[in-house]
């Protein structure tokens, strides 16, 4: 009977689902398009990522305002369940043009939607005790992450666990592989997973205590190895210490134990050092001051009962014990500033305060819609064709992490459009006012969210295991006693409805959408390029660019959106179209100068850092961009500074280290093979050179000697060279406003192969010029044929340059012309902190930049953390 009943009940809800209105992608595109005021790039990445659709694709959203009464009608319904409920009304106008509170990823996909089976849970944490060394253990946590993944979690553990390299074990092996063959297995099985487009996200750490720890950090240094994972190095107070004196530092294993069964001795220095410069070269480990992390916790107070944080999330916003997890969500900081950029511009904190407070409320609210959903993934276990032996696994998993998420109920109150918001108030970010200001909200957001807790303990009831006494001495809860002690004494007497409350988290699509700044980083930029895909028969068509597949694309000027309000609000024509010239000038008035993601204080933004997360319970996502030519040294400082300044972590990114890592062996059949999604990547090897390629000239003069170089593109990105001494009797004669053309390669009668350069003259005709490999000296075209080999395998320009001028040449005329390929190739250096040379996988674009730990294009809007 009740098999009966649950079968009608599942052909009633799909005939009820039957009858809803669908739209086509383009249907809902011009729609949205609309919604956004032509924001192409927010309108493609609501549609693809965001509108409700069922398995087969169909789309059941026209824009984000179906989205908007989705979300408020299912939380409404769980507002009924207690007293003094949110109405639908009164949820949607809070979410309305994503203006005030914007549910973050997995909760604004999930919430409301009966046609996937998916958690609303951003991230989790997984771990075993005990024996968690077996190689069952290690299976068993390899089985659990692929688990979660399928069900769009992001996944992180710890590995400080696993006996070090060498150590005995019980079974044919004798000695412990250690650490980085089960870094490999974790790696690749999140490579292997795929929900909707989305990859896999995972967070592997380890304790700097563990004597495999220098294994760990430099595993993802050899090619190929660890490609599906972040890593963090998990750094005590002891060890910074020493590193900072010069003094030794004990490693031991079991990390916890007071009798430790193995112990090694290092040079703290060295070992910092390595850490340093790995993360200087490859932008990884990032690093964790865990005792901070610990110190401050406050659910650690409950270490003893099961919240013993153990590791983070895949970008290390939010430090969690085994089975826990943790649900985002963004406050938009800009739209509190009343008059923005204007003299009268202020900072609205009594509706903020009382948004904060509706906010916390509201993730209050979707960990009840979580337990519902993990409800109905144990029915579909149930229900799966699988023996009960297979479903074992993900159904105790399950069990685990629901148990874990009614016990503690934490949540993920964040903010986004920080850069935005200071700019609006005329504050330039990375200043001491800057950060004076930004500490002022985020202790506001802190009182507020907590109080809002307390309250709802009230209403709701505490956590079950809130107990005052536990927390009287966390550094985080004192802090609060002493902003706001008529709520610290309520909280004493009524409890906490949750256990943490906090985070600052990446923000990438959820900014593109509401149109800011992402989460606390400053602008990227407020003027960029970006290109579409044309036809080229179509009419009145401008094609900038032609790609190695012979797509045509045109290349725009995009003005980031609030930019454009400032030009608004001070006069500026926004329809006219400027001159880089006066871009520059324009920029250079606005509050958004010196104040972009390439040019803020480093030092500063690391102590802003630290002053908000004074104010944060979990932790925060941020990524310090730095120049390509910046020192080991520096990053060092950096890292330096952020411990003593309070943060929980930190992740560097220097300009163009990622290629290093993901470069080409060079082997054109294994390169294809791979998935264009599995990761950002140096441009692939071409092993057949395009018949055209489009070229810049550049004319330059060293002594009394002419010179002339013609570098062929592809992607913009220089592929080949050639140059030698231009003059009169046997040079290249070309017009001198004859800046760029085009490299084609041509056969003649004979077969023979020969490169000719030909460009449009002032009336319009093409003229070319054949045989360009033959008209500099035949020495010349050897060594330029060596360059262009190691430009056309990828090599990174600046290496290539410190390659050219390392050569060591006895002819004073060859070293002459060693200069002028430094001079040409100089102009091709990167200026901005993006990630150069790497395709995004989804556009195939080289628009990608780095921000709060995550790889994201400004063309399509796709990110990977």
């Amino acid at each position: 009977m009740l098999i009966s009943t649950n079968f009608n009940h599942f052909i009633l809800l799909n005939q009820q689902l039957m009858k809803k209105k669908t739209y086509t992608f383009d249907e809902a595109y011009k729609a949205s398009l609309d919604y956004f005021s032509g924001d192409e790039l927010a309108a493609k990445v609501w549609v693809s990522k965001y509108a409700l659709k069922d398995s087969q694709g169909v789309i059941y959203e026209k824009t984000p305002e179906d989205m908007h009464w989705r979300l408020a009608k299912e939380i409404a319904r769980i507002e009924k369940k207690y007293k003094n409920p949110l109405s639908e009304q009164e949820l949607f106008d809070l979410f309305d043009r994503f203006k005030y509170i914007i549910p973050q990823g997995s909760p604004m996909t999930g919430i409301g939607n009966d046609y996937q089976v998916a958690s609303l849970s951003n991230c989790f944490v997984i771990g075993m005790d005990g024996s968690a060394d077996s190689y069952g253990a290690i299976i068993r946590i390899d089985e659990e992450q692929v688990q979660l993944m399928k069900r769009r979690g992001g996944v992180g553990h710890d590995l400080s666990h696993i006996r070090p390299k060498g150590s005995p074990v019980k079974n044919s092996a004798l000695t412990s592989t250690g650490l980085v063959p089960f870094m490999e297995r974790y790696s690749n099985s999140t490579r292997e997973v795929a929900q909707d487009g989305r990859r896999g996200a995972l967070m592997l750490s380890v304790s700097i205590e563990h004597p495999d720890s220098e294994d760990f950090i430099d595993a993802k240094l050899e090619q190929g190895k660890v490609t599906g994972a972040n890593i963090s190095v998990k750094i005590d107070d002891e060890f910074m210490e020493a590193a900072s004196a010069g003094k030794t530092y004990k490693q031991r294993f079991p990390i916890d134990s007071d009798n430790p069964k193995y112990e090694k001795t290092i040079d703290a220095q060295k070992l910092w050092k390595k850490i340093v410069h790995n993360a200087w070269k490859s932008a990884e480990p990032g690093v964790l001051f865990w005792d901070t992390i610990v110190r401050e916790s406050v659910p650690d107070c409950y270490a003893d009962l099961g919240f013993k944080t153990v590791s983070t999330n895949p970008c290390g916003e939010i430090p969690l014990c085994t089975y826990d997890s943790c649900r985002l969500l963004a406050i938009n900081l800009y739209s509190y500033v009343v008059n923005p950029f204007t003299e009268d511009a202020y900072f609205d904190f009594e509706l903020f305060a009382k948004h904060v407070q509706l906010a916390q409320r509201i993730m209050d609210d979707i960990v009840d819609l979580e337990a519902e959903k993990i409800d109905k993934i144990l029915e579909k276990i149930d229900a799966d064709p699988e023996t009960e032996e297979v479903k074992s696994t993900e159904r105790n998993l399950w069990k685990k992490i629901q148990r874990k998420t009614l016990q503690g109920r934490r949540t993920g109150v964040g903010i986004t459009a920080e850069g935005d918001m200071l700019a609006a108030l005329g504050i330039r970010y990375g200043t001491d006012e800057g950060n004076d200001f930004s500490e002022k909200v985020h202790r506001e957001v802190a009182i507020n969210a907590y109080t809002s807790s307390v309250k709802m303990a009230k209403e709701r009831g505490a956590f079950e295991i809130f107990d005052a006494e536990r927390e009287k001495n966390n550094p985080f809860i004192n802090r609060l006693k002493e902003a706001s002690p008529q709520m610290y004494e309520d909280m004493v007497k009524y409890g906490r409805r949750n256990i943490a409350c906090l985070t600052i988290a990446p923000t990438g699509t959820t900014s593109l959408m509401s149109q800011t700044t992402s989460g606390i980083e400053p602008v990227f930029l407020p003027v960029y390029t970006r290109r579409r895909k044309v036809n080229p028969n179509d009419r009145d068509v401008k094609i900038d660019f032609v790609d190695e597949n012979g797509d045509s694309w045109e290349e725009y000027i995009v003005f980031h959106h609030k930019f454009v309000t400032w030009m608004e609000a001070n006069g500026y024509s926004t329809t006219k179209k400027y001159t880089n010239a006066e871009i520059d000038e324009l920029v250079a008035k606005s509050p958004y100068y010196k104040a972009t993601s390439n040019d803020v204080d480093w030092l500063q933004k690391v102590r802003m850092q630290g002053r908000v997360q004074k104010w944060v319970d979990h932790s925060i996502s941020v990524t310090i961009n730095l120049p390509n030519d910046v020192s080991e040294d520096l990053v060092g400082e950096l890292y330096m500074e952020a411990w003593k300044s309070g943060c929980k972590g930190c992740t560097v990114y220097r300009d163009g280290s990622r290629s290093g890592v993901l470069i080409s062996n060079g082997d054109a059949e294994t390169k294809d093979k791979k998935k264009a999604e599995d990761c950002f990547e140096m441009p692939p090897v071409v092993t057949s050179r395009p018949i055209e390629l489009d070229a810049d000239v550049i004319k330059f003069q060293n002594n009394k000697e002419k010179w002339i170089a013609f570098i062929g593109l592809l992607n913009g990105r220089p592929y080949e060279i050639f140059t030698g001494i231009n003059d009169e009797d046997d040079g290249i004669m070309i017009p001198k406003s004859v800046t760029s053309g085009k490299i084609i390669k041509a056969y003649d009668n004979d077969g023979r192969k020969h490169y000719d350069f030909q460009f449009q003259n002032r009336r319009g005709y093409k003229v070319t010029i054949e045989g360009l490999d033959g008209k500099f000296n035949p020495e010349f075209w050897n060594y330029a044929k060596l360059i262009s080999g190691v430009l056309r395998y990828g090599m990174p320009i600046d290496q290539v340059i410190k390659l050219v001028s390392g050569l060591e040449l006895d002819s004073e005329t060859i070293n002459t012309w060693k200069n002028g390929v430094e001079r040409a190739l100089k102009k091709y250096l990167p200026n901005e902190t993006e990630a150069k040379g790497q395709k995004c996988p989804v556009c195939g674009q080289e628009t990608l930049v780095y921000e709060e730990g995550c790889l994201k294009c400004r063309n399509c809007g796709a990110s990977k953390c």
